[in-house]
């Protein structure tokens, strides 16, 4: 049994050491929020924070995080930058698909904590590893400004 803590939660799971943290959080414990999108950590459609840095859950072993903070998507809303990266997300209609956006949320989430007034080219090295199929990239952009100017 590997105890985990998500989302400021104990959680118990039986398991395999490397069994992808991304699994544990879908088929363990139904958190179906985090995607997996290419299971290689290339596409960012599985990013979770782990101590408040983006990780990508599809090639993360879950015995690399025993110990740690782990927080999805189901819980970044109750943290401030949370909530106003979401409303961001929302003003500006940021979601097409939506299928890489709790992925994209979250890494723009950790971009926030660490920088309150991000430029174009801070947000686009952090964003890197987050591909969007649908392409919203400027939308994302914006929204990502958006959520820094109410955080101002």
């Amino acid at each position: 049994m590997i105890q985990l803590t998500i989302n400021g939660k104990a959680q118990h799971v039986d398991v395999a050491p490397d069994t992808p943290l991304l699994w544990v959080l879908r088929d363990s414990l139904q958190m179906t929020g985090t995607k997996y999108g290419c299971g290689q950590g290339l596409c960012g459609a599985c990013t979770v924070h782990v101590d408040g840095e983006p990780v990508r859950a599809c090639s993360t072993p879950v015995s690399d995080v025993v110990g740690r903070r782990i927080t999805t998507i189901e819980a970044v809303d109750g943290e401030r930058v949370g909530k106003v990266v979401q409303e961001a997300w929302r003003k500006l209609d940021v979601v097409q698909c939506g299928y890489c956006q709790s992925g994209q949320i979250m890494s723009a989430v950790a971009l926030l904590t660490q920088n309150r007034k991000p430029s174009d080219a801070d947000i686009d090295n952090a964003m890197a590893g987050n591909l969007c199929r649908c392409a919203t990239y400027v939308r994302i952009r914006a929204a990502i400004h958006e959520a820094a100017k109410a955080l101002a």
